[in-house]
């Protein structure tokens, strides 16, 4: 039986601090009726005292509780959390139903030599599982047990090793999030208004600005800070991805557990012969699946076709022989299979290629709106788990279309019998 670090509870009472502080502490020692608001008066130092030491000391309980009320511990191939010191509530989750396990390092714990174990599971929202704060150190050895363990084999092996796959370096990563048509065109925008407020003194136009910069920082900047320094490696037990400025992470993405891929061809990305790749992960839900749906937020398109043939072998994009759409305005859209994968190619100025396994394919629609069945055309969409990637040939001339759906399902029930279960973590 384990329990995490003695930090966690300090750590934990900070934080309620400084919410109180944020929330109360601040106002009780600032003098609002005042001129100057920074001159601290006796009498409300002593008020802050006065009110601070007993929140100190709930603080300070509540830390040492949630520390001293979480244990946790592998049995056989379960890792077992129990949590609570009056009323225990255990967990039991079987590592081979495990969809990732990811070590995060927050600012502070990477100062402290801290970090969290944050184990991904299936079934929505709230499947997650943290261990909130381990060292950096035992963190890890955990993350290996756990890998190992979910991959049916004895918990003490030693950690795969791993070969270096692709690096995205910070000016390829700026130059990338600003060289985006939606970006580009809000920039302009809030300049725009920004000078015509100056010319004209007009202030209102700030309730116009104000929003478009908040825009632009969740664009621009929010990804910056968490893709920065991303690195990718390709081991045995999956492809591990680190990245972070503020907040390190290390994610294992285990192949077994990707459903499918989209590779993004942005058109100002094209003239540097860049592309991102974007995948949807089994269990992952919300949130969660916003956070890890990113396998390659930048990189060389010769990287982003690479990538997808290390999750999905033997499947080459450029090798696929792809039938066009026989819409017109369609342009470049095409869709073929393989003996391994459905794929499909769409836009004309953002083009994207989407990659399904049929060994991952859920079911195969074919479906047909009033406008379609007006000039005799057909959709084939093949359904995987919620997330970004979303597989489908559109526009088929109708008795093709229907051919296409009985081929991919014929191939699909081929493919499952051929891989057989996938309950594996690297399955």
């Amino acid at each position: 039986m384990h329990r995490l670090h003695w930090a966690t509870a300090p750590l934990r009472s900070l934080n309620i601090l400084v919410v109180y502080f944020v929330l109360v502490g601040m106002w009780l020692l600032l003098d609002t009726g005042g001129d100057d608001w920074f001159t601290l008066q006796p009498a409300r130092v002593l008020l802050f005292m006065l009110v601070t030491f007993p929140v100190a000391l709930v603080a300070g309980a509540v830390g040492v509780w949630v520390w001293w009320s979480v244990r946790f511990w592998i049995d056989g191939d379960d890792l077992v959390v129990d949590t609570g010191a009056v009323r225990s509530r255990i967990r039991r989750i079987p590592l081979s139903r495990m969809q990732g396990v990811d070590v995060v390092s927050p600012l502070l714990g990477r100062l402290l030599g801290l970090a969290e174990v944050r184990l991904e599971l299936a079934g929505g929202n709230s499947a997650e599982i943290t261990l909130r704060y381990l060292s950096g150190r035992r963190a890890q050895v955990l993350r290996a047990e756990l890998v190992a363990l979910a991959a049916g084999l004895p918990g003490h092996t030693p950690e795969a090793p791993e070969r270096p796959f692709c690096r995205v370096g910070f000016g390829a990563l700026f130059v990338s999030l600003v060289l985006r048509i939606p970006v580009l065109l809000s920039f302009v925008l809030f300049v725009a208004l920004i000078v015509f407020g100056i010319v004209t003194k007009e202030l209102a136009v700030l309730g116009v600005a104000i929003p478009i910069m908040l825009g632009l920082s969740r664009e621009v900047i929010a990804p910056l800070v968490m893709y920065t320094r991303f690195r990718s490696s390709i081991s045995p037990d999956g492809i591990r991805l680190r990245f972070g400025l503020l907040e390190s992470r290390l994610q294992t993405v285990p192949p077994g557990r990707i459903q499918a891929l989209r590779v993004v061809e942005p058109w100002m990305w094209r003239h540097f012969g860049w592309a991102r790749v974007e995948m949807t992960v089994a269990g992952y839900g919300g949130e969660r699946q916003a956070l890890s749906s990113t396998l390659l937020p930048v990189g060389p398109r010769e990287a982003a076709f690479a990538l997808v043939s290390e999750v999905f072998p033997g499947i080459s994009l450029e090798g696929v022989a792809l039938t066009p759409a026989k819409s017109r305005w369609r342009g470049r859209d095409a869709a073929g299979v393989t003996r391994e994968a459905f794929v499909s190619r769409r836009g004309r100025f953002c083009r994207t290629w989407d990659v399904v396994d049929f060994a991952r394919a859920q079911s195969v629609r074919l479906t047909s709106s009033p406008l379609q069945r007006l000039f005799g055309l057909g959709t084939v969409q093949v359904d995987v788990p919620p997330g970004p990637v979303q597989v489908a040939a559109v526009d088929w001339e109708a008795a093709r279309a229907r051919e296409l759906a009985d081929e991919t399902v014929t191939r699909a029930r081929s493919a499952r019998v051929r891989s057989g279960s996938l309950e594996r973590w690297a399955g």
